[in-house]
C-alpha cells in the first residue's frame, strides 16, 4: 500500500479481494498474488503496479467478486476502509460479495476463509441469504454457475453457522 500510494498520479481507491483480505486480517499467513479491484482507477496506478511486481517480486491480479458473481446492492458501501496512503484509499471489497464468490467457488481454502470472516463478524448468515437472493435472478449472465449448486453451498453454510 505504501508503495503503492507513492507512485500514483491521482486519487482514487483500491479495493484488496481474496487473499490479500485473508492474509490483512491473519486468516492465513501468506497469499499466492494480491488481487484488487481499483474503481475510480487512480492515474498511474497500472504503471506502478508494473514496476511494483518487479520490485518486490509480487504477483499483483486484477480480480474482484463482481467478475464471477453479479455484483451485490450496496457493496461499495460495505467494502471495509484499510488505510489512505497518498492519493489511494485501500479498502476490503464487500466481505459479503466476498464470502459469495467463495462459496460459489468451493475450494477448501475459500470456505475457511468464509467461515473466518463469519468468526470475526464481518458476515451475518441471515444477511448473506438475503443478498445471494438478490442476485439469484442476474446468475443467469454467468454461464459458468450453476445456479442450483451455488444455492445449496449458501444454503448449506448458512444453515450450518446458524
Amino acid at each position: 500500500m505504501d508503495a503503492l500510494g507513492k507512485q500514483v498520479r491521482g486519487k482514487g481507491r483500491i479495493y484488496f479481494t481474496g487473499g490479500a483480505t485473508a492474509v490483512l486480517y491473519g486468516w492465513r499467513p501468506m497469499t499466492i498474488d494480491i488481487d484488487i479491484k481499483p474503481e475510480p482507477e487512480p492515474a498511474g496506478v497500472f504503471e506502478a503496479i508494473a514496476l511494483l511486481k518487479e520490485e518486490l517480486d509480487i504477483n499483483v491480479e486484477l480480480a474482484s467478486p463482481d467478475q464471477f458473481i453479479p455484483a451485490l446492492p450496496g457493496w461499495r458501501e460495505r467494502s471495509l476502509f484499510i488505510a489512505a496512503r497518498g492519493l489511494i484509499e485501500f479498502f476490503h471489497y464487500d466481505p459479503y460479495a466476498q464470502a459469495l464468490a467463495k462459496l460459489q467457488r468451493g475450494h477448501e481454502r475459500d470456505l475457511q476463509d468464509v467461515e473466518s470472516m463469519l468468526r470475526g463478524g464481518l458476515i451475518q448468515t441471515d444477511r448473506l441469504r438475503e443478498l445471494f437472493d438478490a442476485i439469484q435472478p442476474q446468475l443467469i449472465r454467468y454461464p459458468a454457475i450453476d445456479p442450483r449448486a451455488f444455492h445449496a453451498a449458501v444454503t448449506e453454510f448458512c444453515d450450518e453457522h446458524r
